[in-house]
């Protein structure tokens, strides 16, 4: 069965882990409370923290340029795209309104749509792109992260350092739209209300969860599903069988050397939610394991990542030992995709549905 999911506006069917039995899985209201309370509420607000001073620094740099003031814009966007990896995979809700998602991130760009258009933004001195309020009316593409890290640290971007011009007053409406999203986010998953309380309080009104099943089901499949998406979109992106096939320009956040820190991100969300919901609390003691497994694998995947942060996607893929690390991360994706999707997911009678990432 594929759970309907009737989020505002949009109406769209989705993968889902779904219940197997009548039977409501015991505590599953408890887990999803948790799961809003410690984890995506406390998410959002970071992300929303750091995007609006991201839009301080990138303003301070626009009203006096100097190579300090470009390193603090950097480091800014860093901290801001390493907040988002942390509640991206949460990719339903308020998220799905008004594009959200893709205007936050636009990602994978494989034909280099996105960057062709930023390019373009900067050659044309496109005054439309320079304020937030007629850019948020653009392409997805050219108003969220991906365009930022590229003004930031593509092309011509050193020259910030220097004099504002064009190219910051573009890095300004960036960080302006971003902060603006990020701020409705927050605000959205704030009180019981909308998204969360819909999550929170499951039953035969509530039109996208009828039951606790359905509703841990969608905590399980932002989980599964994440996993796919960082397997098979982020490191598949650039991550080849073999070392010729890799693809360094084809993974996210090059340019900025932020890919390790966002895979990372990705991966410390998916161990948040576990450890949010309590899931080990509400399985038979002789079963708990099934979540000490999961931990552990995912605490494996950190320490590896850990290993590779502060170097360039290309010195990673340069290197055999340094490729292998990553290598074994895609493995215990993989791993870690059958303890969550199979066996956590039978232990709470649910099923799991095919992949939300099929077409991407």
């Amino acid at each position: 069965m594929i759970l309907k999911r009737l989020l505002f506006a949009a109406c769209f069917a989705q993968a889902a882990a779904t219940p197997a039995i009548a039977a409501e899985p015991p505590g599953a209201a408890a887990m999803v409370q948790g799961a809003i309370e410690s984890y995506v509420r406390p998410a959002y607000a970071s992300f929303a923290s750091n995007a609006g001073a991201l839009r301080e620094t990138v303003d301070t740099l626009c009203a006096g340029p100097s190579a300090a003031q470009l390193a603090a814009a950097r480091a800014a966007f860093a901290a801001t795209a390493g907040a988002w990896s942390r509640i991206e995979l949460v990719r339903f809700g308020p998220v799905t309104e008004e594009n959200r998602l893709e205007r936050v991130l636009y990602w994978p760009d494989r034909r280099s749509t996105g960057l062709k258009q930023v390019q373009a933004i900067l050659a044309e001195s496109d005054a439309t792109a320079a304020a937030a309020a007629s850019l948020a009316g653009k392409s997805v593409a050219v108003q969220g992260l991906g365009a930022m890290e590229f003004v930031l640290f593509g092309t011509g971007s050193d020259d910030l350092a220097d004099a504002a011009g064009f190219r910051c007053a573009y890095a300004s409406a960036i960080s302006g739209n971003v902060a603006a999203i990020a701020g409705a986010l927050d605000a959205a998953w704030v009180g019981g209300a909308g998204a969360a309380g819909l999550w929170a309080a499951p039953g035969p009104g509530n039109p996208l969860y009828r039951d606790g099943g359905e509703a841990l089901g969608e905590l399980l499949d932002t989980m599964i599903h994440g996993l796919e998406l960082v397997r098979d979109v982020r490191i598949n992106g650039f991550l080849g069988e073999d070392a010729a096939d890799d693809k360094p320009k084809q993974a996210l956040f090059w340019r900025s050397g932020e890919t390790i820190a966002a895979l990372r991100g990705n991966l410390a969300s998916i161990a948040g939610l576990m450890e949010a919901s309590d899931m080990a609390a509400h399985l038979p003691e002789d079963r708990r394991w099934i979540v000490g497994s999961a931990r552990f694998e995912l605490a494996n995947a950190s320490r590896a990542l850990e290993t590779l942060d502060g170097r360039s996607v290309a010195d990673i893929l340069a290197d055999p030992d340094l490729r292998a690390k990553l290598d074994y991360v895609r493995l215990v994706t993989s791993s870690l995709s059958d303890v969550i999707g199979r066996q956590l997911s039978a232990e709470f009678g649910l099923t799991v549905g095919f992949s939300s990432l099929d077409g991407d």
